[in-house]
């Protein structure tokens, strides 16, 4: 059973992390020192992929060569410029990254399903792939490069440096069985896409912490792409060791985003982007110096590889603020090099977890055989039997650096109530306006969730974020104060007042009133947010407290579901899919209303969201709601 852990403590210290004391020089030396070997078994290696055919069995080998040969007779997608010209013209990303991505999946299938059956008859295939792919004007997302490619100044963003690795790898496993020109030409392509801006340019923003902005998930995954790409085809030593040492620098800033017990506000989905990449450069580096540069030596990396196991609510579902969907996979391969590596068994557990549910669910090819970064660590990293036993989560887990709170009435049983909230601000990584925002679980179902990230476009991430009902904290579990929202900024922020937590409860009380804008009014606006252990299935309490500064004010605490609404004389219930809660108020302080938000563009899909408010009846200069939920 995961352990609890977090404590206030440490909370406020702002770490150096000291990847960067790896200078170029010693890395130099280091990759002198070692003897270079293939990070993975090349596909003329047929005792090794006998080995992983063995391990992996049968069903998946035959499910990814089953793909490869759909993939074989399928013409592959044009990507003209007018498609990439839709992002500016229309603010929409599908049309262009979905034929790109299926260029992706196809080499990822193609070329393992080569490795694994060695007949030779996916190789063409997988050629013509290759070589459209480098023949695309720009490897980038039009999200992120937006004109047309400027053929003189290359562009390095997420797309890019995944691609740069792609091919990279590619290359190492089957490079002797394509046509020479193809290594040749994937050496070229990626030396002026990626290894000439990488080192010789200083504008990319997420290199560093700079000019007021911190850098995020793409840190990670720049860095892995450009790097670790680098560290398969870079012949010239110094010119590596100047890419690693930059990398080794750029990462010192990604890990201070990370809070000292490893939390991140960008939550466990972009943890598993971000953080994965991470793993990926951090195990080619640590084999291409025969382990004399270790980028796992840092505290803070070690925790932040833990990140799923204490944001879990049950073994299934995970706590989703900030810009995460409702539903969260991680990578399997990923979990369990993690748990190997770093000794911690129930990251294997949850590997397994991951794994199964990746075999059994409708998506397949994406979960397992998606971008050949993952496709070939998961083959390379799969799961094992041992330790045995399921994963099960502690039964609380606090990160006070980011004020979240999970609470679980018994980890042991994954229908039993669960309760996460937050704290923190309002300038987190892929914000939200969510300061207070709860998510109520029971019986495998978010009744009160998070309702997840909307779907990118350009108006998404533009001026008008907070237009966007998912982003504003009307999309959110949080009061609303003489009818205003909380505000964007760090500055709009939660104070924390108390935590505790003992066998019967878990609780945290926070200040909120200066998420608000002046024009609220509020004095002050308390929330405390519990669970509460009672028997046969727990409680969960949320009070605000609210004071006016200058007149009597108006204050309705808001409840986002997507369950069906039936309102009682003194109570509303929501029932779910799978779980149900019944809401308890004093009808005598606060008034319920339900209202729908109508046809709400998520990332998973449009749909409505339902709000259930209990405002005061009338005003007041200061007062109380509290409501008990309970599951039914």
């Amino acid at each position: 059973m995961a352990m609890h852990r977090g404590t206030s403590k440490h909370a406020t210290i702002r770490r150096k992390v000291m990847l960067s004391r790896y200078n170029s020089i010693d890395i130099e030396t280091a990759l002198q020192a070692a003897q270079p070997t293939a990070p993975f078994p090349p596909a003329s290696d047929r005792d090794e992929w006998h080995r992983i055919h063995q391990t992996i069995g049968d069903g998946v080998v035959g499910r990814i060569i089953a793909a490869a040969e759909r993939n074989a007779d399928t013409a592959i997608p044009s990507l003209p410029a007018t498609l990439w010209l839709e992002f500016m013209r229309t603010g929409q990303r599908e049309g262009y990254q979905e034929p790109r991505g299926v260029r992706r999946a196809m080499l990822a299938t193609l070329a393992l399903a080569e490795c694994l059956e060695a007949k030779g008859r996916f190789l063409d295939p997988l050629l013509n792939v290759i070589w459209a792919i480098c023949e695309e004007s720009s490897w980038a997302l039009p999200a992120h490069q937006r004109e047309l490619t400027d053929m003189t100044r290359p562009h390095i963003d997420l797309g890019v440096a995944g691609t740069a690795i792609e091919l990279a790898e590619v290359d190492a496993l089957l490079g002797p069985q394509l046509d020479p020109l193809v290594g040749k030409r994937i050496r070229y392509e990626v030396d002026r896409r990626c290894f000439v801006p990488y080192l010789t340019r200083h504008d990319h923003w997420w290199l560093y912490n700079a000019n007021q902005r911190t850098v995020n998930n793409w840190t990670a995954v720049c860095n892995a792409g450009v790097v670790g790409a680098a560290i398969y085809l870079e012949p010239d030593l110094a010119r590596l060791a100047e890419m690693i040492a930059r990398a080794a620098r750029s990462l010192d800033d990604y890990l201070s985003t990370f809070d000292a017990d490893g939390g991140s506000t960008e939550g466990p989905g972009y943890w598993s982007y971000g953080f994965g990449h991470y793993t990926i450069l951090a195990h080619l580096v640590e084999h291409r110096t025969g382990g004399r540069i270790n980028f796992w030596s840092e505290e803070v990396a070690c925790k932040a590889a833990t990140f799923p196991l204490h944001t879990a609510l049950t073994p299934h579902a995970w706590v989703n603020f900030s810009d995460c969907d409702r539903t969260i996979r991680f990578i399997p391969g990923h979990l369990a090099y993690l748990s190997r590596r770093l000794a911690q068994p129930d990251l294997m557990r949850l590997a397994r977890n991951q794994l199964a549910d990746a075999l059994s669910g409708p998506n397949f090819e994406r979960s397992v055989t998606g971008s050949l970064i993952w496709s070939l660590r998961n083959l390379m990293w799969w799961p094992s039997a041992e330790p045995a036993g399921d994963f099960v989560p502690a039964l609380r887990d606090w990160y006070p650096g980011m004020m979240w709170m999970i609470a679980r009435y018994d980890p042991t049983d994954p229908h039993a109530l669960v309760l996460a909230a937050k704290g923190g601000n309002n300038s987190e990584m892929h914000n939200q306006n969510d300061v207070g925002n709860i998510i109520v679980h029971v019986n495998d179902e978010s009744v009160i969730p998070d309702v997840g990230r909307g779907r990118y476009t350009k108006a998404y991430f533009g001026p008008e974020r907070y237009q966007h009902f998912v982003n504003s904290s009307r999309g959110h579990s949080v009061p609303l104060v003489n009818g205003c929202e909380q505000l964007p900024g760090s500055e709009y922020r939660a104070h924390l007042l108390k935590y505790r937590a003992d066998t019967m409860i878990d609780l945290m009380t926070i200040e909120m009133k200066d998420a608000y804008p002046k024009e609220a009014d509020v004095a002050s606006l308390k929330r405390t947010v519990a669970l509460h252990r009672e028997p046969p299935r727990g409680w969960v309490e949320i009070a605000d407290d609210v004071s006016f500064a200058s007149k009597p004010g108006l204050c309705e605490s808001v409840l986002t579901t997507f369950a069906k609404v039936q309102v009682e004389p003194s109570a509303v219930v929501l029932r779910g899919e799978k779980g149900a809660l019944r809401v308890s108020f004093d009808p005598d302080v606060v008034t319920p209303s339900i209202a729908v938000e109508k046809d709400v563009d998520l990332a998973l899909g449009r749909t409505d969201v339902n709000l259930v408010k209990f405002a005061f009846s009338k005003p007041v200069q200061q007062g109380s709601i509290r409501l008990r939920i309970e599951p039914v």
